[in-house]
């Protein structure tokens, strides 16, 4: 395709997309259809804090469940960050679940939310990304959202050779030339929507694809070479200890402190392993402790190895809550110690 053709195909992008979206987007618990008055800002800036790093399958549920607890920004502001870190276990990255409720506080005093993308990048937690998904999505500002999804579909789109992260700054650069001043929303959902479903990271479907005319990486035959990106860093391996410590028909519990991984989440004691060092692997009291096995964790700098103990019936146990191991699923459990209580309750012979 010359120059001159190419001009005139990226001019038709904008109103192609959002044809191709008018009839298949995606119905989804916290957006409107296509062409109506925008959601409600709340949900959409929950969903995506949600999203981040989680797919759409897994972040349902939790999306529906979350807002049937707090159905507003001023329910979530007066929440206790306890009940919210616990709603959100499973999903991980739980600094999100504590800037949510910051970020609601804040909004609170407000008294209502920003509307324009500078402003939201001053709540706690809203990044560039996130901040202009809701400027755009709620408010119909012009910003230009870029997440994953989005950042395929323009490095194909304009075959950008530059490598990820790097190449971050020109593909918004893309995004805004193409982003309407009318229906900006509808736009960037119909960008997410179109990398999701067609524009995916391997086998694309380019047949199907509205932008496949003016798509310069299928016009090279090299639709999967894009994005680039750079290198992957090898992660470095920790390994730490978790003491599973039961007294009749109750295991031991720790609320880990308020900063740094898993902050602020109920646990079971651990032997203060991080993402710089390996746990110490002394455990928390004298006893006849028992190997119950291992579980294996990605964390987003490193890998984590963490192997199980067990015991019960210890004199003098560390200071923790005694929970009711039947009800141990309403603890909210990071998923990390969800799987260590698995492994010890496995050693013990329960289910």
């Amino acid at each position: 395709m010359d120059a001159s053709s190419q001009t005139v195909a990226f001019a038709n992008v904008t109103a192609t997309l959002l044809a191709w979206y008018d009839c298949h987007a995606r119905v989804l618990p916290w957006r409107s259809p296509p062409g109506a008055p925008p959601p409600d800002p709340y949900r959409v800036w929950l969903s995506e804090v949600m999203l981040q790093q989680t797919t759409v399958a897994a972040v349902i549920p939790y999306f529906e469940r979350f807002t049937a607890r707090w159905p507003t920004v001023a329910a979530l502001a007066s929440a206790d960050e306890a009940d919210v870190m616990a709603a959100w276990a499973g999903l991980g990255y739980y600094s999100r679940a504590r800037n949510l409720v910051a970020a609601a506080r804040v909004v609170g005093a407000l008294g209502a939310f920003p509307r324009t993308e500078a402003e939201l990048r001053a709540l706690p937690g809203l990044g560039a990304y996130t901040a202009a998904a809701v400027a755009a999505i709620a408010f119909g500002e012009p910003a230009a959202v870029l997440d994953a999804n989005v950042e395929r579909v323009a490095a194909r789109l304009y075959a950008v050779a530059a490598p990820l992260p790097g190449a971050r700054t020109l593909l918004r650069r893309h995004v805004a030339d193409l982003t309407p001043a009318d229906r900006p929303g509808d736009f960037a959902q119909a960008m997410m929507d179109l990398g999701s479903a067609i524009c995916t990271p391997r086998a694309p479907k380019c047949l199907l694809c509205p932008l496949a005319a003016p798509c310069a990486a299928r016009a090279a035959g090299e639709q999967e070479r894009y994005p680039v990106k750079a290198p992957k860093r090898i992660r470095p391996e920790r390994r730490g200890t978790a003491w599973w410590l039961t007294r009749g028909d109750s295991v031991l519990l720790v609320t880990r402190p308020p900063r740094g991984l898993l902050g602020g989440m109920r646990a079971l004691p651990d032997d203060g392993w991080s993402a710089r060092a390996d746990g110490t692997g002394q455990p928390p009291a004298a006893a006849r402790w028992r190997d119950a096995g291992s579980v294996s964790h990605g964390f987003t700098h490193f890998d984590l190895v963490l192997a199980v103990r067990t015991a019960d019936g210890i004199a003098d146990p560390p200071a923790g809550e005694w929970w009711p191991i039947a009800r141990l699923a309403e603890a909210g459990l990071p998923t990390l110690f969800a799987r260590a209580a698995q492994r010890a309750l496995a050693e013990s012979g329960q289910p």
